[in-house]
């Protein structure tokens, strides 16, 4: 598997007030996941998360609606991350490649690790996967992040999303290669942080392999030297 060095991105710097905000963000929600995992979603109070975080409800108020919302942060700001790299990629890459590669960025990405490579960030997944309230949550943040994700490609292809429905046919399948993948990696027995690249990496060749079967060509082959997966859905841009 080829390592994706992170891009460039065009992000505006923070400023000291945004900066602050993020980090009592990520307090919470490192404080309301590690709680729920100690204690259980149902014993887990607004006020126990703030109070571990060091701040007060009022704070908390400010910055989510409830205790699931904060539970799921790390995920949104993993979302924002991939989109991130999705808006740095080249502009002539076909779509899905383009979010194929962002993902990967996401994976490989030392200064900001994704789930994968968090501590506990395993058992978070599976307790997100098992609490119809957790889940819930992340399906709210990841709608989120599917919606800005079909805003850059249909920027990127100078299309309306309204009107053509290939931004949000290729951002659909990306997303569902990739929760399919984090799902089998999360209620795997082992857990290894490297096994989640393994996963996404055969899951989307599992879709490259239904594409060229759909069109004729060798399943689970790829039609691209290199095994690069160049999915394409029209005979145009993508």
């Amino acid at each position: 598997m080829t390592r994706q060095e992170p891009a460039p991105t065009d992000a505006p710097v923070e400023d000291g007030r945004q900066r602050k905000a993020r980090r009592t963000r990520e307090a919470l929600g490192s404080a309301a996941a590690d709680l729920m995992l100690e204690r259980g979603l149902a014993e887990v109070t607004v006020e126990a998360i703030a109070e571990r975080a060091d701040v007060t409800r009022r704070t908390f108020s400010r910055h989510f609606s409830g205790k699931e919302d904060a539970a799921v942060e790390s995920t949104r700001v993993d979302g924002e991350r991939i989109n991130d790299a999705l808006r740095a990629r080249p502009a002539g890459e076909p779509p899905l490649v383009a979010y194929r590669s962002a993902v990967r960025v996401w994976l490989f990405d030392e200064e900001c690790p994704g789930v994968h490579r968090r501590p506990r960030g395993r058992a978070l997944f599976a307790l997100i996967d098992r609490e119809p309230a957790l889940f819930a949550a992340y399906e709210r943040v990841r709608i989120e992040a599917q919606e800005e994700s079909v805003r850059i490609l249909a920027e990127r292809l100078g299309v309306d999303p309204d009107r053509d429905p290939r931004p949000a046919v290729v951002v659909g399948a990306g997303v569902g290669v990739l929760i399919a993948a984090l799902r089998m990696w999360a209620r795997s027995a082992d857990g290894d942080p490297e096994g989640l690249p393994v996963l996404v990496e055969r899951a989307y060749d599992a879709l490259s392999g239904e594409a060229s079967a759909r069109k004729g060509g060798p399943v689970g082959e790829s039609p691209y030297p290199g095994g690069e997966n160049r999915f394409s859905l029209t005979r145009s841009r993508y």
